[in-house]
């Protein structure tokens, strides 16, 4: 009998949402987690999320669809009279990845960011990458692409894991 894969999946949320949003649609989190269990047979899905006080609804929906939330603390700065939230979250992500080594077999990472060349590295020369899950097909760190081979566009899945539309106004009268 083959042994199950024990597969761990690390995402860079802030550069999957943006990413995504960038294309035009909006990813359902609780059908992406779906999708990383049963197509790429992940066990334990570490989310990493910079925490803004007043999001708690959506950390407990990430949390309920089956994540592991790992909080990254905020900035809050202005810019050209504008406030902007920064919560970089590339040194937990890749600390958490290494912390878990031991225990899965292979690793997704979640991101186009070029931050994450060593680790991506790191994981292929130990055998133990599956995939990099790139955002956005037409934007991400040129530092990855000697990893194309290890490449899945989530823009190419809006049907799969978009969000569903609710209703239309264009009902008739009967």
């Amino acid at each position: 009998m083959e042994k199950a894969q024990n597969n761990y999946a690390f995402i860079d949320s802030q550069n999957l949402n943006l990413a995504i949003k960038d294309c035009g649609w909006e990813l359902d989190f609780a059908r992406f987690y779906i999708y990383l269990k049963d197509k790429h047979k992940v066990t334990k899905a570490f989310l990493f999320i910079g925490y803004v006080a007043g999001n708690e609804a959506l950390y407990t929906f990430l949390q309920k669809a089956g994540y592991i939330v790992i909080f990254k603390p905020t900035l809050e700065y202005v810019k050209k009279g504008a406030r902007h939230t920064k919560g970089n979250v590339d040194a937990e992500l890749v600390l958490h990845a290494m912390v878990e080594y031991p225990n899965y077999d292979k690793a997704i990472i979640v991101s186009g960011d070029g931050d994450f060349h060593c680790l991506i590295e790191y994981l292929k020369k130990q055998g133990k990458l599956l995939h990099i899950l790139i955002p956005n097909s037409r934007k991400y760190s040129a530092l990855l692409r000697k990893f194309h081979k290890y490449f899945i566009y989530i823009d190419k899945l809006e049907k799969k894991l978009g969000k569903k539309k609710r209703g239309s106004n264009l009902r008739t009268k009967p």
